[in-house]
């Protein structure tokens, strides 16, 4: 079976249609070492999309997405939208007014929770309750958490992230101020 190697292909599927397509992505970024880990294979693999899984390596869309092609036999596939040239953004430029390290309530390492087989967003949410009014939580994780973030923002929580160290970035949350 074939698919298409596309920005909104999912990455599930895509291994799913070229298994030895995993080494190719963790040579691309040592964020996808979490692939190896069944519980996010059977979970966060399933809904996100290259180009998310771009936002989350920082790599850029376009040269994932032509990786994975060119391993597979298929570079170029004209008339595709490859998507932006641009990489994202890994880290928020300017803290907001409401950051203060000094505030942090809690911290929750998803990096951890993911070694153990848990999905780190039930965590977080149950977390994000806990932290007492004016404070703040703090999550650590080896690649900026895009799927956390779109979560927390829907839920209409406030984010920075930072990057503690080439492996570590730092996830503030602000939980919205209950009514």
């Amino acid at each position: 079976m074939s698919i298409p190697i596309t920005p909104e292909t999912k990455i599930a599927e895509l291994l799913e249609a070229y298994p030895q397509l995993e080494d190719v992505l963790i040579r691309q970024s040592p964020h996808f070492k979490a692939l190896k880990n069944p519980i996010l294979r059977k979970t966060v693999a399933k809904v996100a999309t290259l180009e998310r899984a771009s936002q989350m390596s920082g790599i850029p869309v376009r040269r994932l997405v032509a990786a994975l092609r060119e391993a597979v036999g298929l570079p170029g596939e004209p008339g595709a939208d490859l998507g932006p040239e641009l990489t994202p953004a890994a880290v928020d430029a300017v803290a907001p007014e409401w950051f203060d390290e000094a505030k942090v309530a809690l911290r929750i390492d998803a990096d951890a929770l993911l070694a153990k087989g848990e999905v780190p967003l039930p965590r977080v949410h149950q977390a994000v309750r806990e932290v007492p009014a004016g404070a703040l939580l703090c999550v650590r994780s080896a690649f900026r958490p895009a799927p956390l973030l779109e979560a927390l923002h829907k839920a209409g929580h406030r984010t920075y992230v930072t990057k503690a160290a080439p492996d570590a970035f730092h996830t503030y949350v602000c939980p919205k101020e209950s009514a």
